[in-house]
Parts: C-alpha cells; structure tokens; sequence
C-alpha cells in the first residue's frame, strides 16, 4: 500500500486535506467493515492521489467488453496529467456534494457510490477528449455516462466547478449549455433546445443557481446568477439574476430568499435559508 505523501516536510492533510480525509474514512470503514477492506484497498488505499482513485474508479464503472478499464483508465490519467485544473475542480465538486447534500456524511460517499458525483467527473474527461480533438472517445464516453449513471451530457457543454448534481438520474445537459460554478441540480433536470434549431441553442445557467427536481430550462436564454427554479418548472425565456421562478410556463413569483440557493437547497418557495457549512 502506497504512503501518504509527503511534500517538504508537510503532512498530507496540509498538501491535500481533502485526499487526506478520503484515506482516512477508507482505513475507518476497511475496520469496521472487514467484508469491504478488499475493494477499499482496490479503489482508495492503494493509490497516491485522488487522481488516480478517481480515474481506477470511473474507468471499473465505465468499462464495457468493447473498451475494458485498463484502457479507459489511461483516458482518464491523460486528463488529468494534462489538465492540471481538473484536480482542483473534482475536490470543488465533491467538498459541494459534502457540503450540500443532507445525505453526505462521508467524503467516500460521493466516490464511491453518488451518480451524480461520478456522472460530472466522468463528463470532465469526456469534455477534455472533446477539446483534444478526441470526438470518438467524447462520444464513447457519453454513452457509457448514460447507461450506467442515467446522466446524459454533452461532452462539448461546458461545466463549472463545485457543481452538484443530488441523485441526478435523467438529468439532460445539452451541446451547447453553460453551467456556472456553485450550481446545484436535482434529478431530471433538462438543460435542452426547443427544436431542430443548430447553432447556439441551450440555456446559459449562472453562478450559485439551483434547478429544482423535474425543471426544464429549454432555449438559449440566461439563468441569472443565485436565482432559483422551482421543481417541474418549465422554463422558457430568460431569468433575471437573484429571483424565484415557478410554474409551467415559469414566472418570477419573487426573490431567491437568500444570498445562495445553489447551498441552501431549499425547493419550498417562500421559504429559503442560508445555509452556513464549511469543509
């Protein structure tokens, strides 16, 4: 089993705490719970990094009898060796996952078994094999994201950091969608067209918005940042920034409640609370 690494006389939980803390309630739960100690070890302890868990991980997932995991899990290292950004964007995500999700008591937990969690960091590699001029792969990956998490996203969509997607299954993101950072998304949101129209044609989402369970946001048209949509909303023209929209079609019925919706997950309209959780 490889060691916590050290850098220049720094402990792990200095260099890296959320690694730190991911190792940690994988030695707690390989005690406590003997029968799980094999893949603990397989999938968290016997790596260096979170990158390379990460990558072991996805690719188990991913694999199929056409690409097997030790070819999909070279994918995965290319990405992250090439792009050193992802590293900080995947511990944004799952530090919003821990922070947000009521569900979420362990940093594993995302890891090792949330759809959501593992449906965006594979989308990140799907979407860097996009920008490499890899479009086979991208839509090889996009495909498996599919049938084995129920997330369908685009590989050319462009995604933000510290982005929750809570149970996530049917969540539809399409071609030429934006997703701010600090967005919060239940499941079955649609971020679509509203026809055949090529070109531009997907909702742009702002900073710190949250999209409520079933709400459709459909056109290219502007979610501004901290507002909110209610759940089964459709969504159909622009949302100014800071507001609350509900209905089908939607209509502003008044403000977010608060400064951040996207960490309060609050879904009741007119009722909204800040939510004060840390690391």
């Amino acid at each position: 089993m490889s060691q916590p690494i050290e850098t220049a006389g720094a402990s792990l939980a200095q260099v890296d705490p959320v690694w730190d803390r991911i190792r940690r309630e994988a030695e707690d739960w390989a005690r406590s719970e003997p029968l799980l100690a094999s893949y603990l070890h397989a999938a968290i302890l016997n790596h260096r990094s979170f990158e390379s868990s990460l990558s072991y991980h996805l690719a188990e997932k991913l694999a199929n009898d056409q690409v097997g995991a030790m070819l999909l899990q070279q994918v995965f290292d290319d990405a992250y060796d090439h792009t050193p950004e992802i590293a900080e964007t995947v511990r944004a995500d799952i530090v919003a996952v821990f922070d947000r999700d009521p569900a979420c008591d362990f940093f594993l937990q995302p890891l090792l078994y949330f759809k959501g969690f593992q449906a965006i960091e594979g989308y990140r590699v799907a979407h860097w094999c996009w920008t490499q001029g890899r479009i086979a792969m991208a839509y090889h990956l996009q495909s498996r994201i599919s049938e084995v998490f129920g997330v369908d996203i685009h590989p050319n969509a462009k995604i933000g950091r510290g982005v929750m997607m809570d149970h996530a299954t049917s969540v539809v993101i399409g071609e030429t969608a934006v997703v701010g950072d600090d967005v919060s998304m239940l499941h079955s949101v649609t971020l679509g067209g509203t026809g055949k129209e090529d070109g531009d044609r997907h909702p742009k989402i702002g900073r710190g918005v949250m999209l409520g369970a079933g709400a459709k946001v459909l056109g290219n048209i502007t979610v501004g940042n901290c507002a909110r949509v209610a759940a089964g909303s459709v969504v159909t023209k622009a949302v100014p920034a800071n507001t609350t929209v509900a209905g089908v079609p939607a209509k502003v019925i008044g403000e977010a409640g608060c400064p951040e919706p996207a960490r309060s997950m609050d879904q009741m309209v007119g009722n909204c609370e800040e939510d004060g959780s840390a690391i």
